[in-house]
């Protein structure tokens, strides 16, 4: 593939997955239905983060036709800051996010890019990396640069956010006291 050819605006992401829908869309405030994901980003990975700014500066380029030829004062920009926008949720502490979605499914695969299956191995909690294009957009007033959801790579288990439990851990160590009268 030649230099011309490289998109500037797509970045591969290693990050924690967060309100993930990889697997059903899910509508928000009436909007069309989307897979989505929050992807949480250590500020201590300098390097994704500095790759992501360069590719909404390059989206920032590329849409000023967009925008009636210039950058607007108030556009609106993907990347936030989890101490500032979530200071009561510790899954964002010291960390950057942006919101990345869809409307066509992501694939979702394993580290040895292996379709996943199973849709219970794939959660709000676990690492991965996700595949964003950045693009600026203008509609009804709005305008700001967007994080388009490409596939996720799950790479690793971590701590479920959300609060689910799984059904071992719900039934597992339940003592069966008097139960069994009940149960006949």
């Amino acid at each position: 593939m030649s230099n011309e050819n490289v998109n500037l605006t797509k970045v591969i992401v290693p990050c924690r997955f967060s309100y993930l829908h990889c697997w059903e869309p899910n509508a928000v405030n009436d909007g069309d239905p989307k897979y989505s994901v929050s992807a949480i980003i250590p500020k201590s990975d300098t390097e994704t983060i500095g790759k992501i700014k360069r590719a909404i500066e390059q989206a920032k380029k590329d849409s000023v036709s967009k925008w009636g030829g210039k950058v607007p004062a108030n556009l609106k920009l993907p990347l936030r800051d989890g101490d500032i926008d979530r200071p009561e949720d510790e899954a964002y502490a010291d960390s950057y996010f942006f919101n990345a979605n869809s409307r066509q499914a992501p694939q979702v695969v394993d580290k040895n890019v292996q379709p996943i299956l199973d849709q219970s191995e794939v959660y709000s909690g676990c690492y991965g990396r996700i595949s964003v294009n950045f693009y600026g957009f203008n509609s009804n007033g709005n305008r700001g640069i967007a994080a388009g959801l490409g596939n996720i790579q799950k790479l690793r288990d971590g701590e479920s956010l959300g609060g689910r439990t799984s059904a071992e851990d719900d039934f597992d160590a339940v003592e069966m006291d008097g139960e069994e009268d009940f149960l006949g």
